[in-house]
């Protein structure tokens, strides 16, 4: 059955939209190349959307810069605002944009784990608070928030997680009792971080991947067909409790130390790193330690090999985390990223030999210092420990990936409600 006058309007409209949110500003020419529709049905939803205050004319485009042809149409940017949030244990991001993701503010702050439930929610919400008056964002529309941990799959809410604080639980209901009018959605920091990538970053070309978050913890994101995969209870990726050998326990339905997050967490990576002669002292909210001895390790050999920071077979004679540090040279930065590469393979091979995913991202602020050299080095070991090809690659967007990704998430709810068709 044919489609009904109305439904084809709303059809082309919501294909306008679509293209323009992809493609920024279009003249009404470049409209009807890429919808394939005519001349009069472009002209018809230009007028339609311009109306509806939907879109806008935002410039001019070719050599003459005059006339209808050459207006160029855009969505209204300041139809909405949306705010996202990347909360982390030891502290809080936010930014502010409009609705087509230009930034209007951002700010982060530290929240120390003693400084109890209600001052960090207190400490969290008035940081949103102020961003969002600094961005002059009179009409919150959506705030899309990243938090570790699971996310429940029937409820949409954060489940109460051991080893996580609190204030993550409270601060999402906090948010919507003082922004009422805004749509508080809250998703995994790794899923968000792995559509991030699949939309902006090294995973465009992939509609199935996998993403190994890799920062103050470990997750991984597991994208198949285009498609996130969050499993029955949420929990598609903990790989931080994977058992693995090397550690000197396993882990427990409460604590994930003595899985894979013992030898790729921050923490073991340091501790890994300080028997190669690397230590760093101090750290931040959005810079893990480790990213920083990793990206130390990974500046040293490409210094030494004239900019080639290649990999290597694993050492057998390499040092255990208890030996004595040794100076800091080319040599031992490569024997270090050689170690660590040797601990990314254990669980980069588990999530192959189950999903076969044909690409696995590096994710997360050590993916992306460990940069193609840790990459490198973590593909090659995976080419001799399965039959399965697989591409390994480092982030393009590291840490800041799921502050992307949660804006992105809140700018496509705002848009879908928005650009919605009225009744007819």
């Amino acid at each position: 059955m044919p489609a009904s006058p109305s439904t084809a309007r709303a059809i082309n409209d919501r294909l306008a939209l679509r293209l323009l949110q992809q493609e920024g500003p279009l003249t009404a020419g470049q409209l009807k190349q890429l919808t394939g529709l005519s001349r009069p049905t472009v002209a018809d939803l230009v007028d339609r959307l311009t109306d509806a205050g939907l879109i806008a004319v935002v410039g001019e485009a070719g050599e003459q810069r005059r006339g209808p042809n050459a207006k160029l149409y855009g969505i209204v940017a300041d139809l909405a605002q949306l705010a996202a949030l990347d909360v982390r244990t030891e502290g809080l991001s936010v930014v502010v944009s409009d609705l087509v993701g230009a930034v209007l503010a951002e700010a982060s702050v530290p929240i120390a784990g003693d400084s109890g439930t209600g001052p960090a929610v207190e400490q969290a919400v008035t940081l949103v608070e102020r961003v969002v008056k600094e961005a002059g964002a009179d009409r919150l529309h959506t705030v899309g928030i990243g938090a570790p941990g699971l996310i429940d799959p029937a409820s949409g809410e954060l489940r109460d997680s051991t080893g996580l604080p609190e204030w993550h639980r409270r601060l999402v209901a906090t948010l919507q009792e003082r922004l009422p009018e805004a749509r508080v959605t809250v998703e995994n920091e790794t899923n968000l971080a792995a559509l991030a990538e699949q939309r902006d970053g090294v995973a465009r070309d992939r509609d199935t991947f996998v993403l190994l978050w890799l920062g103050h913890g470990t997750g991984a994101a597991v994208v198949l067909d285009g498609a996130l995969r969050r499993g029955a209870s949420g929990g598609t990726g903990e790989i931080g409790f994977l058992p693995v050998p090397g550690t000197v326990g396993l882990p427990s339905a409460v604590d994930c130390e003595g899985g894979f997050h013992s030898l790729a967490g921050s923490a073991g990576i340091v501790e890994l790193a300080g028997a190669y002669g690397f230590t760093v002292e101090g750290a931040s909210v959005r810079e893990p330690v480790a990213a920083e001895v990793v990206g130390e390790a990974v500046a040293l050999v490409a210094e030494a090999s004239g900019g080639e920071a290649g990999g290597g077979p694993p050492d057998p004679d390499g040092p255990t985390a208890a030996a004595a540090p040794v100076p800091r040279d080319a040599a031992s930065a490569a024997r270090f990223l050689d170690a660590l590469a040797d601990r990314l393979a254990i669980g980069v091979a588990s999530v192959v030999a189950i999903l076969d995913p044909g690409c696995v991202v590096l994710g997360g602020e050590v993916g992306q210092a460990g940069g193609e050299p840790l990459a490198a080095r973590v593909e090659e070991r995976i080419r001799r420990m399965s039959p399965l090809a697989t591409v390994v690659r480092p982030s393009g967007l590291g840490g800041g990936a799921v502050l992307r990704g949660a804006l992105l998430t809140a700018r496509d709810a705002a848009q879908e409600e928005l650009f919605a068709p009225p009744d007819r």
